[in-house]
């Protein structure tokens, strides 16, 4: 096994070397449900906590505990927990820590899924989301009080794409026993939000992570850099007996262990309980794509940059979205968090509005009209009338999404071939080309 900190070396060899039984470099793909206890002394040593191990494939599996400790790897976490997909992430992460009258602040800058579930299933739980700009990391710290439980945000946010200040919000959190969560989707490898302060990691595998458009699936790394016991009252759910399990205070009850406190409660309650258990299959699928992430990422960033660029040129664009033709302090906080490329996605506009974006995502040949990111392939959507659409027009407005954005993640095809489908629709959408042979 190595002990390697290049990721190009992480996701191919953390966590498993060969299957012990059969010499099997490829992760074995464990369809199983159950697994045999040694005797009552061992299945009562697992269900208490005293020793980890298999007990339920709802609970955890051999194949993905591959790909959870890879992952833990590669982010300089921990441990790790694969679940059935980012939307599960993305609530387990709030919900290990909150209950009914506790709240949490988030960034505005959000996906529409996570904003729907933040600001009305979240809700109807009885958890109050109150969203911060995080243009200023103070607003985070003017909307907490003694039942806030943690921060959220997205490191590159989509589809807004100004990188959040991961140091300065978990500073502030952590001066008042918060934990900030970070998702970070859109940026593996980019960006490691554990170097800065954030004490979880979420990740929606679906997108770059498993990167070929074939399989749904989420992780939350857990840190093990936030003292949570000192937190104290502040953290009630990892501080005081847990009635799920025999009573557990669970910053006390897995020390032994290490300091994983925050992912065993997420794993042996939420988990067992709600059951969105991420198949043996498709942690392979996603074990598979996790392996060449570190190369498709420089390309997707690569191609992305140079679509920026194109569009920038463009007489029918009127703003472009990325962080290589921003100014300031986003483009201060891309070169501080990003290293070695700016991710896959570009947003822009088009003059002409809703209908000319409307008309360009049909124009389209190459890139797929798909609800999706990080496929190794190019993809184009219109967030307004379709990831977007279940929010009022503030919260479009307030998330990135204006009625003639139109969100590009760029796959790792040729750039010629790339640029090239974007010339043709972008003619198509407006008349450009029309007027431009005209005048040939």
């Amino acid at each position: 096994m190595t002990d390697s900190k290049n990721p190009e070396t992480t996701v191919l060899h953390a966590g498993y070397r060969s299957d012990e039984t059969t010499g099997a470099v490829a992760v074995p793909i464990y369809q199983t449900t159950s697994y045999q206890f040694q005797g009552t002394e061992h299945a009562a040593n697992l269900f208490s906590l005293k020793e980890l191990g298999n007990i339920y494939t709802r609970i955890m599996n051999p194949t993905c505990d591959v790909l959870e400790k890879r992952v833990a790897a590669l982010e300089g976490g921990v441990a790790a927990l694969a679940v059935a997909s980012g939307q599960a992430a993305s609530a387990f992460a709030i919900q290990n820590l909150a209950k009914a009258g506790d709240n949490i602040v988030s960034s505005t800058n959000l996906y529409g899924g996570t904003w729907n579930l933040f600001a009305n299933t979240l809700k109807d739980q009885g958890i109050e989301v109150r969203f911060a700009d995080p243009s200023d990391p103070a607003n985070f710290e003017r909307l907490i009080d003694d039942k806030t439980r943690a921060f959220y945000a997205e490191t590159l946010p989509n589809p807004k794409l100004e990188v959040f200040p991961i140091a300065e919000v978990a500073t502030i959190g952590r001066k008042h026993g918060i934990p900030l969560i970070m998702d970070n989707t859109a940026a593996p490898v980019l960006c490691r939000p554990f170097d800065h302060g954030a004490a979880v990691i979420v990740y929606s595998t679906t997108k770059y992570i498993g990167g070929h458009g074939t399989t749904i699936g989420g992780l939350l790394v857990d840190g093990g850099n936030f003292d949570w016991e000192a937190a104290g009252e502040r953290q009630p759910a990892l501080n005081t007996p847990d009635p799920s399990y025999h009573g557990a205070v669970w910053s006390e009850a897995v020390k032994p262990l290490g300091p994983i406190a925050y992912i065993i409660k997420a794993r042996v309650t939420l988990q067992r309980d709600l059951g969105a258990a991420l198949s043996p299959f498709n942690a392979f699928q996603i074990i598979q794509g996790l392996e060449t992430l570190p190369l498709r990422i420089r390309e997707h960033s690569k191609n992305a940059a140079a679509v920026a660029d194109y569009l920038s040129e463009h007489p029918a664009v009127s703003r472009v979205i990325h962080p290589s033709v921003q100014d300031g302090e986003n483009r201060s906080r891309a070169d501080t968090y990003l290293k070695n490329g700016y991710g896959g996605l570009v947003g822009f506009e088009l003059s002409g509005g809703l209908e000319a974006g409307r008309a360009f995502i049909d124009a389209l040949k190459l890139f797929y009209h798909v609800a999706n990111i990080g496929d190794a392939r190019s993809l184009a959507i219109h967030p307004a009338t379709t990831t977007h659409s279940q929010l009022t027009p503030e919260d479009q407005f307030a998330s990135g999404v204006t009625p003639g954005y139109v969100r590009l993640s760029v796959g790792i095809e040729h750039i010629d071939d790339i640029i090239a489908d974007l010339r043709q629709a972008l003619d198509a959408a407006t008349g450009t080309g029309s007027a431009r042979h005209a005048a040939e």
